[in-house]
């Protein structure tokens, strides 16, 4: 079998101490681990494209569309860390180091990647500082200028089982570049989220039966295109809302990350011949359900009912 080599912009991060962390609370530890990766690094991942590689215990190997992608990423989850640490005691900081390269991978049948690229993305995580992000100079040159951080470069660089040296350069987060004469003010750029922006998520499968998994995706499908259809709605796409599924999440962190309004979530039950769907819409910036509805209809009729726009044209006006 050929080998299926490919670039790829790979982020490798890993938690600061974690040894040190879970040996002074490990079910603490790792439910603020859990809670991380729901509200936070997950939406942060699937908010620029990444994949989610595999996970390591306390890291993770992301792969990216492009090095620009990885280090927005990595800077916005950095960013985000300094502000859950805030006011807590030093020894109980979960604090992350990451870092990026663009390099070659081979990628496996079951998606796993290996290669001199995932190596050289996992040294330059370890020599990064506590919330800070290394970058090969491959990656460096990508995202050279479109940041304003301060950068160091930290020269050429022995990393260990990796043939070449390498120019690393680091990332301080939350340190803006070095000043620049103040030019004239341009107008502000609104961040508010578009009026009518959604996104549908998985929905559950109740009863669990896993003959009926690609049914409940089906549905969720379903109302992803049809919503998709109302003139003016702005929705999350499948794959990125897919990202979601199994995983315990925050309304409010989906609609910061992936800046949506409003957020449509439901589950399917089968009795027969018949199918209940229930389906609620919920404000993402309050967390309130604005309107929720039942539909039990026999199971021809599911898709016609349960997908039709008429139920949720009120949002348009």
């Amino acid at each position: 079998m050929s080998e299926n080599r490919k670039i790829a912009a790979i982020l490798v991060a890993d938690v600061v101490g974690y040894s040190r962390l879970a040996g002074a609370d490990e079910e603490g530890t790792l439910a603020r681990l859990r809670a991380l990766r729901g509200d936070l690094i997950d939406p942060a991942i699937a908010a620029h494209r990444g994949r989610i590689v595999k996970r390591t215990g306390d890291g993770s190997l992301i792969e990216f569309r492009s090095v620009v992608d990885a280090v927005r990423c990595a800077v916005e989850v950095q960013n985000r860390m300094v502000e859950r640490n805030a006011g807590m005691p030093e020894d109980r900081r979960i604090e992350f180091r990451i870092g990026v390269h663009l390099g070659d991978v081979v990628e496996e049948a079951d998606g796993d990647l290996m290669g001199d690229g995932i190596n050289i993305a996992a040294r330059l995580e370890g020599i990064a500082k506590p919330g800070a992000i290394c970058l090969s100079e491959d990656a460096y040159r990508q995202v050279k200028g479109r940041l304003d951080l301060a950068v160091t470069d930290l020269g050429t660089k022995e990393l260990k089982n990796i043939a070449e040296p390498i120019r690393v350069y680091s990332l301080e987060v939350g340190e803006p570049a070095q000043a620049k004469p103040t030019p004239a003010p341009a107008p502000e750029k609104s961040t508010a989220r578009p009026r009518l922006s959604m996104v549908v998520l998985p929905f559950a499968n109740i009863g669990g039966d896993p003959a009926r998994e690609h049914f409940v995706d089906g549905v969720t499908e379903s109302l992803t295109t049809d919503l998709s259809r109302i003139r003016g709605a702005v929705v999350i796409a499948r794959n990125t809302a897919f990202t979601y599924k199994g995983k315990p999440f925050d309304v409010k962190s989906i609609g910061r990350g992936l800046n949506v309004r409003y957020v449509l979530e439901g589950s399917v039950q089968r009795g027969g011949n018949r199918m209940r769907v229930n389906v609620q819409l919920i404000d993402a910036e309050t967390g309130n359900h604005l309107w929720a509805e039942r539909f039990d209809k026999p199971l021809t009729d599911l898709f016609r009912h349960a997908g039709r726009k008429s139920s949720l044209a009120w949002l348009a006006r």
